[in-house]
């Protein structure tokens, strides 16, 4: 957990460089690569709880699908609310965030980071 922190801490400092105006940052380009660390963070969070039941790094999931899986059968815990918010947070930083650079306001940003802390904190 504490290199996924690692990265998620990085990922605020990346927007740290990032000029805001108004409430929205006027230079996308940090804003998409800290939402990719972002989401990387929750992946090595997953990573490393299945780790610690017993999967081994070759037996580690490797696309987004697989993880869904993993999710539902070793953190089935939660009832699928650890699924909602995976999903989620994959809309928000990964697809809207990092690949369409669709977000932009720093508020929504500011959210986004804080549900990837309080989801790796769960899984932790």
């Amino acid at each position: 957990m504490k290199e996924a922190f690692r990265y998620l801490n990085n990922a605020k400092q990346v927007l740290k460089s990032a000029p805001v105006e108004d409430g929205t940052y006027t230079d996308i380009k940090p804003v998409r690569e800290a939402c990719g660390i972002a989401y990387l963070a929750i992946l090595m969070a997953i990573d490393d709880h299945l780790l610690k039941r017993g999967m081994s790094k070759k037996e580690l999931p490797r696309s987004v699908d697989a993880y869904r899986k993993a999710l539902r059968r070793y953190l089935a815990v939660y009832d699928g609310k650890l699924l909602r918010e995976f999903e989620a947070l994959y809309e928000a930083l990964h697809i809207a965030g990092y690949y369409r650079g669709n977000l932009y306001l720093v508020d929504m940003i500011k959210d986004a980071l804080k549900a990837a802390k309080a989801f790796i904190e769960k899984i932790g």
